[in-house]
């Protein structure tokens, strides 16, 4: 992808966002918001807009996002046109998209005259299916990271972050992480001060605090309910137990070796992981609902230490436990 330079007064940076038939609606209309917000702000005090940001689509102008609002759109760019950033929203219809082979072609050939791409969601299937994610750190909706994952191997999918930036290519989790990903396209460009003046316009953070993971441990293992839920349970049960491989592999039946890879089949994670994100939110209730003392919260959720509490909230949360606690405290009781 070319480089180009940041944001002049004389050249708007054109911004690319592509829809197709049955599009989430927010994955859009996020995005383009906050390019919009930032262009109202500059004109408010007198500056030139920093962003020339449009819909484009293949099967427009008129298309219909799966909330059931139409949209307009403009049509497809020729390849070889000026743009400096390729969107890509995601949404029930992306599987179409991703499989219609001139669209795919034309995301591809795009990408060759653009500064950076990122997806929101699940548009994150049109970039893989182009080759765009091979060998690069991506993100999606919670939902779809093992779908994803299994359709592109050589791509490095993370469950956790809100987006992810590996080069040139961005990636989103679901729906209004849109928004996130868009905040920080606008950081890069016209610095901190502008993307947090967005923010308070729209009333987000500029970057979410740690307590708002893109989702909740239980949440986001819900689909294996019918193979794991019982261990599940059992798990929440004895946080603070021994929750070994080979526990784990006994309480489910399994040999070691077969529990791991049906496990990981059915939640995209490893037993392990699983067991850190469950003892993780076990240990957000606390720190948010009760007074006990962080080393307390860390023995009674199973992590034997504060530094492995420590290490888990920043691995998986990107805040530290007391940090969290200030933040989200209700003190109930």
């Amino acid at each position: 992808m070319p480089e180009h330079p940041r944001f002049s007064p004389s050249r708007p940076l054109p911004i690319e966002l592509l829809a197709f038939e049955q599009v989430q609606l927010l994955d859009v209309a996020g995005p383009l918001q906050v390019f919009a917000s930032a262009n109202q702000l500059a004109a408010a005090e007198g500056r030139a807009p920093p962003y020339a940001p449009r819909v484009v689509a293949a099967s427009g102008p008129a298309i219909t996002a799966s909330a059931g609002l139409g949209l307009l759109a403009a049509p497809l760019p020729e390849a070889d046109a000026a743009v400096d950033t390729l969107l890509v929203a995601g949404g029930p219809g992306v599987h179409e998209a991703a499989a219609d082979p001139a669209l795919v072609g034309w995301v591809r050939q795009r990408v060759g005259r653009a500064r950076r791409v990122a997806s929101v969601c699940t548009g994150a299937f049109l970039l893989g299916a182009a080759g765009l994610l091979d060998g690069r750190r991506a993100a999606t909706h919670w939902r779809w990271c093992a779908e994803l994952a299994r359709r592109f191997p050589a791509a490095r999918v993370e469950a956790d972050p809100i987006f992810v930036r590996d080069g040139p290519v961005w990636s989103s989790a679901g729906v209004t992480a849109g928004i996130d990903l868009a905040l920080a396209l606008v950081e890069q460009d016209l610095g901190r001060g502008v993307a947090l003046d967005v923010a308070r316009h729209l009333v987000v953070f500029l970057k979410r605090p740690g307590g708002q993971a893109q989702f909740s441990a239980a949440l986001s293992l819900q689909g294996a309910e019918d193979r794991f839920g019982a261990l599940h349970r059992w798990v929440g049960e004895h946080l603070d137990g021994n929750l070994s491989l080979a526990a784990l592999a006994a309480q489910a039946g399994m040999s070691g070796r077969s529990f791991s890879r049906r496990y990981a089949e059915a939640t995209g994670l490893t037993p392990a992981r699983a067991v850190e994100r469950l003892r993780v939110e076990a240990a957000r209730r606390l720190l948010a609902d009760t007074r006990l003392p962080v080393k307390r919260v860390a023995a009674r959720c199973g992590f034997g230490s504060e530094e492995t509490l420590r290490r888990s909230f920043l691995r998986l949360l990107a805040i530290m436990p007391q940090d969290y606690r200030d933040r989200f405290a209700t003190h109930a009781r």
